[in-house]
């Protein structure tokens, strides 16, 4: 059967075709509503319209921080973040992590997250500064997937790129090692950032205050779901870093975890009756898979799903729909390896190529009513064959890894302790 599977993947087999175009994931709005049952509609709206009140404080109280005739300050440049997670504990107290830990504090939004792809070993924020960087597509007017609503004004406040976690997590290891107050109330306006973003049923979106288009789906990319809830958890369990925070707050961050763990067991696809794994992301309402950028197309995500798998495995008490998921993801995935091939470079740019004794290897992104893997195009097409979309596409596009072996390398530790 496995063989089967593997001659359907081959590329350059004789379906290899554009099978179909991407189509934009629906946004968040009021009219949206309506499709939710009545007794549902209150918490949503509010969550809206507190996505727009916060989105109004941010941008008044940058306004606020320049006199008139100020020089508004040079956005910040794009760089990688140069917040360390994995240091030895007593590298937090010195004066290296806490300049880190002076940048991340002053880029904090007012609503309480970060933005993302800035080098928090850099200079701290001016005043006036913005707190992202500009839009990463800049071109308007184009249909892009990712034509930001403000091109000046986007990721104030995200999970998007690790973000909001990581500058949480490295300020609480910087206060266990040199406590400070101000460390400790962006600590917790973070936690409270992360209750304020989380939708209603559990999830959250790539960035908040909500900015539209794929944006506002329910993220698994990045682990932006589960990165979100196992730093609740850690809240809620007053772990060493977070044994500071109050009982109240703790509370709502089991309470908010919880929640999350539920919505990631909803969205766990259904196909033909059995479960398999998930998307990158989902509707916010109707938690059907959407697209993201012109090339990403909805369907079923190996990557992702490795990454909330081996956080169900990390629950403690797992229960029988926990296992249920974990079960049904492991053997989705397992079936679904590839192997004697590689995503190598050749001449003609990256490529699935033959190699035997190579792999697994696993498809970013799979059909979810076939299981087949699909890729998509700058064109907003979609193809059956990695070899046949654009060079530059693949070139600067993992289409095809080995994200999952991490979720089976754990998996037989889970099992042997969760029979």
């Amino acid at each position: 059967m496995r063989r089967l599977l593997v001659l359907a993947l081959l590329p350059g087999a004789a379906f290899a075709a554009v099978i179909g175009h991407n189509t934009p994931a629906p946004k968040m709005s009021v009219a949206r509503l309506a499709e939710l049952p009545a007794a549902q509609r209150p918490a949503w709206q509010a969550y809206l319209e507190r996505s727009d009140r916060q989105a109004a404080f941010d941008r008044a109280t940058l306004a606020r921080e320049l006199k008139p005739g100020d020089t508004v300050p040079p956005p910040p440049v794009a760089g990688k973040t140069n917040a360390p997670l994995d240091r030895e504990p007593a590298w937090y107290a010195s004066a290296e992590a806490q300049a880190i830990a002076t940048t991340i504090l002053s880029f904090q939004t007012p609503s309480g997250g970060w933005s993302k792809n800035q080098n928090r070993a850099g200079p701290p924020r001016l005043p006036g500064q913005r707190y992202a960087n500009n839009a990463e597509t800049m071109t308007v007017g184009s249909g892009s997937f990712d034509e930001p609503r403000d091109r000046f004004w986007t990721f104030v406040g995200t999970l998007d790129n690790d973000a909001t976690h990581t500058e949480i997590r490295f300020l609480a290891r910087v206060n266990q090692q040199r406590p400070k107050d101000e460390y400790r109330a962006a600590i917790q306006k973070g936690v409270l950032y992360m209750l304020t973003a989380q939708y209603p049923n559990g999830g959250w979106p790539q960035n908040y205050p909500l900015e539209g288009g794929f944006h506002d789906g329910i993220t698994f990319n990045d682990e932006a779901v589960s990165e979100a809830a196992a730093l609740l958890q850690d809240v809620a369990e007053a772990k060493p870093e977070f044994a500071f925070v109050p009982a109240p707050l703790r509370h709502r961050a089991a309470a908010a975890a919880a929640k999350a763990v539920d919505l990631i067991l909803a969205a766990q696809v259904k196909v033909d009756g059995r479960l398999t794994v998930w998307p990158q992301q989902i509707d916010a309402l109707t938690l059907a898979p959407i697209s993201a950028r012109n090339y990403e197309p909805r369907g079923l995500a190996s990557a992702e799903s490795a990454g909330v798998l081996l956080f169900l495995m990390h629950q403690p008490r797992p229960t029988p729909a926990m296992k249920a998921a974990v079960e049904a993801g492991i053997a989705w995935l397992k079936a679904h390896a590839l192997y004697d091939h590689a995503f190598a470079m050749t001449p003609d740019g990256r490529k699935l190529v033959s190699q035997p004794g190579a792999g697994p290897l696993w498809s970013r992104v799979y059909d979810v009513s076939t299981g087949r893997p699909i890729f998509g195009d700058w064109g907003k097409t979609i193809h059956d064959d990695v070899n046949e979309i654009s060079k530059g596409r693949r070139n600067g596009y993992t289409w095809w890894g080995t994200w999952p072996q991490k979720a089976l390398d754990a998996y037989p530790r889970w099992k042997a302790s969760n029979p």
